[in-house]
């Protein structure tokens, strides 16, 4: 074993690790006064991160060189695609949250602590060990450290009620579905004696006995809740409002790509073989994710519980691509990922800055009546955003749908597109509503406060993005995410 090539390989995390354990030092000694500084430095730890992993993307990186320790870590062009994506969405998330922390939106804990984008690096380390995985013990060790992390942050807000629900509610469900997946992990290594990847799909390449089937679903269940798919959806809403906004931003994007990458790798590395006895389950969640998303958030009145199950809504539409079962599937999904990412990410900086004169936030759709009005910035952006994710022409949310719809009939899956494309007029209702409210409903004009310039950056970036110049980046973005797709299904 080359311990230095696999250190090169593995530079990202190093780097992240290295910075995050100093500012957690930096931190002990110097409190929550140096909580901005330790936030600007680990967001500069990110974008680091993100440029070493440039030349991989751009080569394309695939092949027995991609192997790090052995089998444990494959750091081939899919783990590279979705570390990038889930570095900008870690650092659109950080630099937006200093102003939601001195604000009266934290009630008496005026401030950021200073631990708060220590724990985001160490979640992000998490997330890129589980994408890079190719071991079943590094995919739970990479989960568990993402997800340990992800329980504080959900809770940080100490003397905040819903904060605390929902890093308990967080917690106890997600403990429950890593015990779901252990258990499969398990019964998948009891009925194979491997934990490595390319050993268990040689494994399962026979006739499924009954010990790797219910495995391989126990797997799949655990996964699916940290999708946040059907049924292992109901975690989502609760968690979305209740943690502070910043960090259901985060939630709402980058542990999404970690998961999805995650769960794409498992079916295609390990069940690659039995595609006929995952695929059904695939459809119908994506189906029923698809069509509860969009049920359950008619009725919300809530902005942040409405885009948590907008996430799930978009869930169903990105195991679609997962459903197709090839790489041209895989690429579709990724393309769709990358515009989710920027979509959500926007709408939920956009709810950041719905603040009142003494700097409290406001979530509801009775707040933002008139709001083009008051502030036309922040209702234009939402409704670019919006009509974006319900996938309205021009827009580049059209596109992601698009793609998706085009892989899953290629593979000759028409019923089942037929089906998510009359499910995805349904989301279309809600979405609508936000301009409905903001541009035809009288002025309430309780959303006068002003935003800082951190918020606008990110708005205006995720807005020009899905707007149509956003076409401009899909012949680039389409290329990585097939390269990224191919090396999926490359053999070991």
């Amino acid at each position: 074993m080359d311990f230095s090539s696999s250190f090169v390989l593995i530079a990202p995390e190093l780097l992240l690790i290295a910075a995050g354990l100093i500012l957690l030092l930096v931190a002990a000694w110097g409190g929550d006064k140096l909580a901005r500084p330790i936030a600007i430095i680990a967001a500069a730890a990110l974008f680091g991160a993100g440029f070493l992993l440039f030349p991989g993307l751009h080569d394309g990186a695939e092949g027995p060189g991609t192997f790090a320790f052995g089998t444990l870590m494959v750091v081939d062009s899919f783990a590279l695609f979705a570390k990038a994506l889930i570095y900008l969405a870690a650092i659109g998330a950080l630099v937006v949250a200093p102003a939601f922390f001195d604000s009266e939106a934290a009630g008496s804990e005026r401030g950021m602590r200073a631990e708060y984008p220590v724990l985001m690096l160490f979640a992000v380390v998490g997330m890129s060990i589980m994408v890079s995985a190719s071991d079943l013990i590094t995919l739970y060790l990479g989960l568990e450290l993402n997800s340990l992390a992800a329980y504080v942050l959900a809770s940080i807000l100490r003397n905040d009620t819903r904060s605390a629900e929902a890093g308990l509610k967080y917690f106890v469900l997600g403990a429950l579905a890593s015990g779901i997946l252990l258990y499969g992990m398990s019964l998948l290594y009891g009925f194979t004696g491997t934990t490595d990847f390319a050993g268990l799909r040689l494994a399962l390449s026979g006739e499924l006995s009954t010990g790797q089937l219910f495995g391989l679903i126990f797997v799949l269940a655990g996964l699916a809740f940290k999708i946040s798919a059907v049924p292992f959806h109901m975690w989502t809403p609760d968690v979305y409002e209740g943690a502070p906004t910043p960090v259901s931003t985060f939630f709402s994007t980058a542990p999404k790509v970690a998961a999805v990458a995650l769960t794409a790798r498992v079916v295609f590395e390990v069940f690659g073989a039995q595609a006929a006895a995952w695929q059904q389950i695939v459809m119908f969640t994506a189906l029923a994710s698809i069509v509860f998303g969009a049920l359950g958030a008619i009725g919300q009145e809530n902005l942040k519980r409405l885009l948590a199950y907008s996430s799930i809504n978009n869930i169903g539409f990105i195991l679609l691509g997962l459903a197709v079962a090839n790489a041209t599937g895989a690429s579709a999904m990724l393309v769709y990922l990358f515009i989710y990412v920027a979509m959500s990410l926007g709408s939920f900086v956009a709810l950041l800055m719905l603040r009142g004169e003494n700097g409290n936030l406001f979530e509801t759709f009775a707040d933002i009546r008139g709001l083009a009005v008051t502030r036309p910035g922040i209702a234009w952006s939402l409704l670019f955003l919006m009509f974006s994710l319900a996938g309205i022409p021009p827009l580049l949310g059209f596109y992601s749908k698009f793609v998706v719809f085009q892989a899953t009939v290629e593979a000759g899956l028409v019923a089942f597109a037929a089906i998510a494309i009359a499910a995805s007029v349904i989301g279309a209702f809600y979405y609508i509503k936000f301009v409905k409210v903001m541009f035809f409903d009288e002025p309430v004009g309780v959303v006068v406060g002003r935003s800082g310039m951190a918020h606008w950056v990110v708005l205006i970036a995720t807005v020009v993005i899905v707007s149509p110049l956003g076409y401009l980046l899909t012949p680039s973005l389409t290329d990585l995410a097939d390269k990224a797709a191919l090396s999926l299904f490359l053999p070991v």
